[in-house]
């Protein structure tokens, strides 16, 4: 059996305390049951919660200082099969060492989809 899939989301708007993206629903997220994969949908909410953690820093290969996620918690509320999910990411706490951000994934008509908590450290 072969598997494919094609995730791909954009940030509409990044602030220095809050960062908003959105990622279309396509078939290559989709499960077996014709809605979006909870792992399609938390990596989402992982990634533009990283972006927030970077700030103003840009993603190099190799790079320091990269918020990796050392904790994860998701609830997932709901789902859909198609249209668009909305992600937004906001600090709980902005530390220096380590951050914990509260990202939303929203779906058609502001339905909450999920609420992940992620804690990041700075990679040295």
């Amino acid at each position: 059996m072969r598997v494919e899939g094609n995730i791909k989301f954009t940030v509409l708007e990044q602030t220095p305390e809050q960062v908003i993206s959105e990622m279309p629903i396509q078939r290559g997220i989709l499960n077996p049951f014709g809605v979006v994969h909870a792992g399609a949908i938390l990596w989402f909410a992982d990634v533009t919660a990283t972006v927030l953690a970077m700030g103003s820093t840009e993603f190099r290969k190799g790079m320091t200082g990269f918020p990796l996620a050392i904790n994860l918690n998701a609830n997932f509320a709901s789902n859909q099969k198609s249209g668009t999910f909305k992600a937004v990411a906001s600090f709980v706490k902005k530390g220096k060492t380590v951050s914990v951000v509260r990202t939303i994934v929203l779906g058609q008509e502001e339905k909450l989809i999920a609420e992940v908590s992620t804690n990041h450290v700075a990679s040295h």
